[in-house]
């Protein structure tokens, strides 16, 4: 019977929670904003780990902003020191290289969300102009109709 949840998953969901805590709390770089770690997709063999970030600020960033490409060069040159402290956090016999990523969803949701809103509202506006039209139509029948009188 085949596995559902495979070894790889749950190492790397290991590592997306350990991963968070140590940018939060061992990272001192200054120019390291608020990051969160979105996925970490770990290969079978255990040797590479792609980890997939987001940084939380106001703007919507893409992966072409000056932001977002010095935060991931950041992140890059510390997933050394990242991984000497996985290797203390996690008991595995290797532990996986770690590559950074910047993960464009969280815009792309927003994009589509934004999209959705502007449909619906579209329709409700659309639906509005004919439940009024009706409105009239029916007030005008009401006092033509025998029922109408009292």
């Amino acid at each position: 019977m085949a596995q559902d949840y495979k070894r790889t998953d749950r190492i790397a969901d290991q590592m997306q929670r350990d991963l968070a805590e140590l940018i939060r709390s061992s990272l001192k770089d200054p120019r390291v904003g608020m990051v969160t770690v979105n996925k970490v997709e770990v290969a079978r063999d255990l040797g590479y780990a792609s980890v997939y970030v987001t940084l939380l600020t106001v703007d919507d960033l893409d992966a072409d902003s000056e932001e977002v490409k010095s935060t991931i060069k950041i992140l890059n040159g510390a997933a050394g020191f990242l991984r000497s402290e996985l290797s203390r956090m996690i008991q595995l016999r290797t532990i996986p290289q770690l590559r950074f990523h910047f993960d464009a969803s969280v815009k792309r949701g927003r994009t589509l969300d934004k999209l959705i809103t502007d449909a619906r509202q579209k329709d409700k506006d659309l639906s509005g102009e004919e439940s009024a039209g009706n409105d009239l139509a029916d007030s005008s029948a009401d006092s033509n109709s025998p029922e109408g009188e009292g």
